[in-house]
């Protein structure tokens, strides 16, 4: 499956003087001001092993800004990330670029005067994941117009509590409460546990991008980001490499208009190509060590952030950094949410299945480059926190789900199946009697975490692998979908299919941290 680009309508305008000629709604001019500036964020908590002495001076504590890791129900999160038999822990953090216009700097760089103090959007979302063993680093980007189900957050200052919704864009999440919603957003999606977040704005982009002095970029014909009604970012660069910096970084983090296809897709490559870039500058780039330059970056930085009291210190930031270093840059990898157009609302889009394969490699800590050394055992466990009830206490509704794109459903299959967990003393089992719908793969779905042990005990009895036990709020109690591949017979065999398949989705648009020959290539409607 290819990766199906975000809309390319006037409402997804990066945005120029003009914007929509005053006929949008404020939150819609808002969306047309986007801004991908996580790369400067994770060039950050990369440049620490590389000044470990002036970063522990106390007054830099002061400039950080922190929030609430998360805001959603403690219920609703995902378990925490399982060590390895060798005692490592993955770590998981949260990349956001808000695009707020809270202060008169940041108004500035994002036009649209009458959004100023409205509430802000994530319009950056990145999830990093580091493997527990050091070896490798994912990033995964979630486009700005996913729909996504935001769970129910509460502001932590205001106490103000906003209620659960669904189909909702993603970048909305950080109005409800702060970049803990977000987080409880992606955890509600991925079902990956979130360590960390890092938040950056618009300011903070330019302040470090003149810290680093500069980050190689590449663009295969001379390139205007521009239009006479006033879209585009205004980027302009001749054909060839240069060196970015201040306003014109921030330009080409935000430029659609220009690159490919004049989608978020391109922009989202670009932004990935600025952020390998601007890694490899950081490890490689002998000006960095000069003391007073990298002072100067760790003072934009520690400025231009909001982070979770995890890492609410430089002394915890400078930690780390230190085992982000441990990362060969050849090893790291970049990608997109595998995503196709939602058939409902014009322009917004929504994961695929190849989105839930890319986020169970991460869930799983396996390398999206392909590199991982082959496993000899299987995938560990998941952590839970609960201890099963009883198996005759455990209430499971069984559902037919045994349609297949060129089979009818098997005709009483749910209850089957009800009738053989009874027999094996699951008094509460009950079949479903709506409409058969459609599961490729047999798979037991459950709530929230206090229901995880009993649905794991009930693929235990079943013999269906951990890995098609999965949290979902579409149900309100253990619910066991019997899917395509179990059509019959009273003994469930597990596919082999899913575990063995390890390939990261081509539909990814996988990109190597250590390629340096990447070029944008620019659209000719917009070169000069």
């Amino acid at each position: 499956m290819s990766l199906t680009p975000v809309d390319k309508d006037a409402s997804d305008d990066e945005g120029g003087a003009g914007g929509d000629g005053g006929n949008g709604t404020a939150r819609g001019r808002r969306r047309r001001r986007v801004l991908r500036w996580s790369a400067t964020v994770l060039a950050l908590v990369i440049l620490g092993g590389a000044g470990a002495g002036y970063l522990y001076y106390e007054h830099l504590n002061a400039n950080i800004k922190s929030d609430d890791l998360n805001l959603g129900d403690s219920k609703d999160r995902a378990a925490k990330t399982q060590a390895n038999s060798a005692g490592q822990t993955a770590l998981n953090i949260l990349l956001i670029g808000s695009d707020a216009r809270d202060t008169a700097e940041n108004q500035k760089l994002g036009g649209a005067k009458d959004t100023y103090g409205g509430l802000p959007l994530a319009d950056v979302q990145m999830l990093l994941h580091v493997s527990a063993d050091r070896s490798n680093m994912s990033v995964v980007s979630m486009p700005r117009d996913t729909l996504v189900d935001i769970p129910k957050c509460t502001d932590p200052d205001t106490k103000k509590t906003y209620a659960a919704s669904t189909r909702s864009m993603t970048n909305e999440s950080l109005g409800r409460g702060g970049p803990g919603c977000t987080v409880a957003t992606w955890e509600k999606l991925t079902d990956i546990h979130i360590d960390h977040f890092m938040m950056i704005d618009f300011s903070g982009v330019v302040s470090m991008a003149d810290a680093i002095g500069g980050v190689p970029v590449c663009v295969d014909a001379n390139v205007y980001s521009h239009t006479s009604t006033g879209k585009g970012s205004g980027l302009k660069l001749a054909e060839g490499t240069h060196s970015i910096k201040g306003k014109q970084a921030l330009q080409w983090l935000r430029t659609r208009y220009g690159f490919e296809d004049d989608t978020d897709l391109a922009r989202a490559k670009a932004q990935h190509m600025y952020m390998n870039s601007m890694v490899r500058e950081l490890r490689a780039n002998a000006k960095l060590t000069n003391p007073n330059k990298l002072r100067k970056l760790a003072e934009a930085a520690t400025k231009a952030i909001t982070v979770d009291d995890g890492l609410d210190t430089i002394t915890k930031m400078y930690d780390l950094a230190t085992e982000l270093q441990k990362v060969p840059t050849e090893r790291i990898t970049m990608t997109t949410m595998p995503n196709a157009y939602d058939t409902v609302q014009t322009g917004r889009v929504v994961p695929t299945e190849d989105a839930t394969k890319l986020f169970r490699l991460v869930r799983q800590d396996i390398a999206l480059d392909g590199k991982d050394e082959k496993k000899t055992t299987a995938s560990p466990s998941p952590t839970v926190t609960d201890t099963a009830a009883a198996d005759d206490a455990i209430a499971v509704q069984v559902h037919n789900s045994t349609r297949t794109g060129t089979l009818a459903p098997v005709v009483g299959r749910a209850s089957t199946v009800t009738d053989l967990l009874q027999a094996k003393g699951f008094d509460g089992a009950v079949a479903d009697t709506s409409t058969a719908t459609s599961e490729e793969t047999t798979v037991i779905r459950y709530p929230s975490a206090d229901l995880q042990a009993d649905a794991l005990r009930v693929a235990k009895v079943l013999g269906v692998p951990t890995s098609q036990v999965k949290k979902s709020t579409d149900v309100s109690g253990v619910t066991l979908y019997v899917g395509g591949d179990w059509r019959s017979g009273n003994k469930y065999t597990a596919s082999a299919k899913e575990e063995d398949d390890d390939k990261t989705p081509a539909s990814a648009q996988a990109m190597n941290g250590a390629d340096d020959s990447q070029c944008m290539h620019v659209d000719p409607n917009y070169t000069w």
